[in-house]
Order: structure tokens, then C-alpha cells, then sequence
């Protein structure tokens, strides 16, 4: 049985500014009293999903300290790219901000014309765990039970995914090496309708954020049937991890803010500064812990080490 191990949080420090594909020959100097107006957050993911939540609840954190509002805007499509690509060809003035999902660094090597250093770096802000789950009424009452399914009828058994090239696509892939069986992955654009189409029986499965899973869960919508994470969950009590259940897989996503390439250095410190303030907030742990995700903060020059070698690891992965 393979392993399969993909980390969902940042941990070293070295300092490696992600400038070097700003697609802009030189940057406006802000005003001192920056910020002067509202600043635009972007998530490149649907409403009410993981990344979704991430970003609003860290959007309202940070505007105390900006002394502005911070108008999160949701555009949606090709894994995240769209938005991630919209995001890229902003000004590089601070007024244009982003959510940047795992997938930012995922996507280059899946036929996306988008390069992890068109944007810099703010700070990690949350790791997400993934979970697997089926209707209420699925007959599949465990996770050996859709795996022995998967083994019986390879590529018979539904999966539903927040898109192609995503990290949750990535999982079904890992899970699939693990227990060594043929999940058929089915792509939708974000975690939300992914959830939504497994509540609907439109797939037998679903692969999403525990956040994403959680809530319909414990309304009984959903069944979740592990956890792909080494630690088991206070937000879905009693459910066991992979590993727990003899499948040796652990895979998660991550979640950072930042900006497109080329921020003047005065902007980069406050914005950076503001991310710091609301990430270790109590009002921001308080609601992403409850959710399930892991309020993680990771300071710029911490994360941009990470974050290189995550474009590094999946350029070996998607190699394989």
C-alpha cells in the first residue's frame, strides 16, 4: 500500500520574496496614509466554501487595523485560476488583495498559464484537512465499505471535487494510491456544489474541506466517513482518521493572503502587519476552529520558503 503525504502547513524560515513575475514595469508609490479607500479581497473559489470563509472572517479582522473596508469578491472558475489570474494582473498598490488556496502553487503544472510568483506573499493564514463523506441515506456506511465498492467496480464509484487541478482532485488521486482502488473523480466549480451534489446523490462521494463537510454533517445531510488527516476532529466528533481505519494517506490544503507582485515596501508592511493582527485574533480562531479548518499564521518570510518548496513538491508530484 503506497503512502501518501501531503503537508498543510508552513514551517521554515528563509526569506524568499515572490516578485519576480510582476507583470507591471514599475509601481505608483501609495500615499503615507495608506490605506485611503476600500481594498478588494478575491477569492477564486464560490461562496460558502472553505477558502470562502477563510477570507471573509479574515477580511473582517483586518479592518480594524486598516481602517477600511475590505470587499470580498468571489470569481470563480478552472480551479481557482480565474480568479488567481484576475488577481495577478492587478495594480500592485495594495488595493487589490487575495485569497491564495494550495492550488496557486498547483496549477502551472496542469496547463494553467499561472506562475506562483506573480503574487507576494502575506502570511498563511489557515491548513484545512480533507474529508470524504457520502449522503445521509448512501448505503456505504464506512469507509471500507466505499473502498471494497471502488475495488469491485473500478471507476464506477463518484467523486465530487472543488475542479480540476484542485487540491481535492489531488486527494482522490492520493486516496486512490493508498487503498489501492480506481475512485472516479468528478470536477465542480468549488467546494460548495461539490458538497451540494454529494447531499444530492449526484455522486456517491464527495472529497472536500472539513469546514465544507462539517456543517452538513451535523445537520445530517451528510455522512462523513474519515478524515485524511493524522489528527481526528473536534468539529466531527467521533469520526475516525484514514490512518486510523488502515489507509495511510494524510492530505490537506492551505490557505495564505496575498498580492500581485511588485507591492511597495511601505503597503507590503502594513498589509502584512494587518494579516498578523487578524490571523492570530481570537475572533478568527474562534470561528475557523469551530469550522474544523486549523488557524495557522505563518509570517511572510516563514511562508515564502514554504510556499517555493510546495511549487517544487507538486512539480515532482504531477511528474510522477
Amino acid at each position: 500500500m503506497k503512502k501518501f503525504i501531503i503537508p498543510i502547513a508552513a514551517g521554515a524560515a528563509v526569506l524568499m520574496t515572490l516578485s519576480g513575475c510582476a507583470n507591471r514595469d514599475a509601481t505608483t508609490e501609495p500615499s503615507e496614509d495608506y490605506p485611503t479607500k476600500s481594498i478588494t479581497l478575491v477569492v477564486p473559489y464560490q461562496a460558502g466554501g472553505a477558502s470562502d470563509l477563510s477570507a471573509r472572517t479574515l477580511a473582517a479582522a483586518m479592518e480594524e487595523s486598516l481602517g477600511q473596508s475590505i470587499i470580498v469578491e468571489n470569481r470563480t472558475g478552472g480551479a481557482g485560476s480565474v480568479g488567481l489570474s484576475f488577481l495577478s494582473g492587478r495594480p500592485a498598490d495594495g488595493y487589490s488583495i487575495g485569497y491564495l488556496p494550495v492550488e496557486t502553487v498547483m496549477l502551472q503544472y496542469q496547463g494553467y498559464d499561472l506562475d506562483p510568483a506573480a503574487f507576494d506573499v502575506l502570511g498563511q493564514i489557515v491548513a484545512v484537512p480533507a474529508t470524504i463523506a457520502v449522503s445521509a441515506d448512501s448505503p456505504y456506511q464506512t469507509l471500507q465499505e466505499l473502498l471494497d465498492a471502488a475495488e469491485a467496480n473500478p471507476g464506477a464509484i463518484t467523486v465530487s471535487n472543488s475542479g480540476a487541478g484542485s487540491i481535492w482532485q489531488a486527494a482522490t488521486t492520493a486516496l486512490n494510491d493508498a487503498a489501492g482502488v480506481e475512485l472516479k473523480a468528478v470536477p465542480f466549480d468549488g467546494g460548495a456544489p461539490a458538497v451540494t451534489a454529494a447531499i444530492g446523490s449526484q455522486v456517491d462521494a464527495v472529497i472536500a474541506g472539513i469546514s465544507e463537510t462539517s456543517v452538513a454533517a451535523s445537520d445530517g445531510r451528510l455522512r462523513v466517513l474519515a478524515i485524511l488527516d493524522t489528527v481526528a476532529s473536534d468539529a466531527l466528533p467521533g469520526v475516525e482518521t484514514a490512518q486510523d481505519l488502515g489507509i495511510d494517506v494524510t492530505i490537506g490544503g492551505w490557505g495564505a493572503i496575498g498580492a500581485p507582485a511588485g507591492l511597495p515596501a511601505s503597503v507590503r508592511e502594513n498589509l502584512a502587519a494587518a494579516v498578523k493582527v487578524a490571523a492570530e485574533s481570537d475572533a478568527f480562531r474562534d470561528i475557523i476552529n469551530a469550522s474544523g479548518n486549523l488557524p495557522v499564521y505563518s509570517a511572510p518570510d516563514e511562508f515564502s520558503s514554504f510556499y517555493n518548496a510546495e511549487s517544487e513538491r507538486f512539480s515532482n508530484l504531477f511528474a510522477e
